[in-house]
């Protein structure tokens, strides 16, 4: 399988030339206004991220088509769920919800998506996936049935971050959940990727142009922003 996505993450990474994905939620998507949005995202965006918690109306795969059609970036799926698949990405963050212990997103969910992903042309980046408190509950909480992880209890969430590692995990993902009250913090970020040696991204809250840059500063090797990419600091 071609890993070339993950490797320029990796070889960047280990140059500390960082990255930026934009999160693009199909449930939330106009399609008709692609390239409109294309234009309004920042220059040095260098991944789209499509997926969410949920995709009630099937339009992840219209939504990657209608990317495809405007954009050369890398388009790399973010699914909630394995129905969200689709060959038309480039690659698939294979997701595994370690901070939680319900066994559908430990390995349920990925059993599923195995005959799909057998027919799909897509990267597969094994990636272990922490869901942090970010001050209210978010929809990877509320679908997930799984708890996010305090931000008062680094430790677990360093040792979760490397457990994700010894298992085979080839990126290590903090997130807060989209609409957190408040991003992951730099003390944990630091911690995180002090004790790993795979790239490390961080999502969810990041809502300013400072946050971001804390978050880098920090030691995130990408960072993700949805909509509050357009956003200005206050």
């Amino acid at each position: 399988m071609n890993q070339l996505h993950y490797q320029n993450i990796l070889s960047d990474s280990l140059r500390e030339k960082k990255h930026l994905a934009i999160l693009i939620d199909p449930d939330k998507f106009t399609i008709s206004e692609t390239e409109i949005f294309l234009q309004k995202i920042p220059k040095e965006t260098t991944h789209l991220f499509v997926g969410g918690s949920t995709d009630a109306n099937g339009y992840t795969q219209e939504t990657v088509k209608a990317l495809k059609n405007h954009s050369s970036l890398p388009i790399i799926l973010f699914p909630g769920d394995y129905t969200q698949i689709t060959k038309y990405a480039d690659a698939i963050l294979f997701l595994s919800l370690l901070s939680g212990r319900n066994p559908e997103y430990l390995i349920g969910q990925q059993l599923k998506a195995v005959d799909k992903l057998k027919e799909a042309a897509l990267e597969i980046i094994p990636t272990g996936y922490i869901l942090i408190d970010g001050g209210n509950q978010s929809a990877v909480a509320r679908v997930s049935k799984t708890e996010p992880l305090s931000q008062k209890d680094s430790l677990t969430i360093v040792n979760t971050a490397l457990t994700g590692q010894f298992m085979g995990a080839k990126l290590i993902y903090l997130e807060a959940g989209s609409g957190a009250i408040k991003p992951v913090n730099s003390n944990i970020i630091s911690q995180v990727k002090k004790a790993i040696n795979i790239p490390l991204i961080v999502g969810g809250g990041i809502k300013t142009e400072a946050q971001k840059q804390a978050a880098f500063k920090a030691g995130a090797d990408m960072v993700v922003m949805g909509t509050a990419f357009e956003a200005k600091d206050e």
